[in-house]
């Protein structure tokens, strides 16, 4: 063959090389902000369903007392201001995938957001009959994005709710190690076997699939809750055995992680 032949056929090769990676590369574009988009519309769930369950509240009880009213009312509000929010990131999600999402980090108060999530979530452990032990140590901050890092927080007590036996008690609690800060949320259930707790991460497992849609979700809370946590450099585990079922977010501690002075705060809800 020619030696200009065997350039051009090489020039082609690369070319249709280059293509096929470029055609790779667009779907696996297109996968994740599908992915993204629908990751955001479970998330709409969590503050529709505090919505619901505050407002279902205040119809139900009607002399309701004027502070636990206002109370109700501006939960509602925020969590209304939130799903605003997430609907307003559907207009801008589609230009970004999951790795080109910045974080934008900030010094959190990590027993001031449980105890903020936990009153949030008050009407879903009030239906279930559970309630929250936490014991956090009110001197942990950790460095980080407020609002991702709580849809984590969100989706591990939204599981542990579901996944809970009635009237029983949800445990949090923070441990500091040398290396990390890790949050750990204990509910009592059904033990879940080994081979579907190697699973439980990953995107549109369930662990009943005869639970609706309704009540089981998707399949997408503790998948989110891995990318977000792995985005901040952390690691999310879980173990489950004798009919208690352990989460563990470790977030990692560096120079932008920080303690305040050795206080102890214990809170039951």
């Amino acid at each position: 063959m020619p030696k200009e032949h065997s350039e051009i056929a090489a020039q082609i090769i690369e070319i249709s090389s280059t293509m096929q990676r470029h055609e790779q590369l667009l779907k696996e574009e297109s996968s994740r902000k599908n992915d993204l988009i629908t990751y955001l519309a479970h998330d709409l769930k969590t503050p529709l369903t505090s919505v619901i369950g505050y407002l279902s509240l205040l119809e139900e009880i009607p002399g309701m007392p004027l502070e636990q009213r206002t109370k109700y009312i501006n939960t509602t509000l925020d969590k209304a201001k939130r799903l605003e929010a997430l609907i307003n990131e559907f207009f801008d999600i589609t230009r970004y995938n999951l790795q080109q999402i910045g974080l934008e980090k900030e010094t959190i108060d990590l027993c001031y957001m449980m105890i903020q999530m936990t009153d949030e979530f008050y009407p879903i452990l009030h239906e279930h009959g559970n309630t929250v032990d936490m014991s956090i140590d009110e001197s942990i901050t950790v460095y980080g994005d407020s609002v991702k890092l709580a849809r984590v927080f969100n989706n591990i007590l939204k599981n542990a709710v579901a996944y809970s036996y009635k009237d029983t008690v949800i445990k949090i609690w923070v441990e500091q190690t040398e290396n990390s800060v890790d949050l750990y949320f204990e509910n009592k259930g059904k033990t879940i076997p080994p081979h579907k707790l190697d699973s439980i991460f990953e995107k549109f497992f369930r662990l009943d699939d005869a639970r609706s849609t309704n009540s089981g979700g998707a399949g997408l809370g503790l998948a989110i809750a891995k990318e977000i946590v792995t985005l901040h450099g952390g690691s999310i585990t879980a173990k489950s055995e004798n009919e208690a079922t352990t989460f563990c977010v470790s977030l990692p501690i560096n120079s932008s992680i920080h303690t305040k002075a050795d206080n102890k705060i214990s809170i039951v809800s």
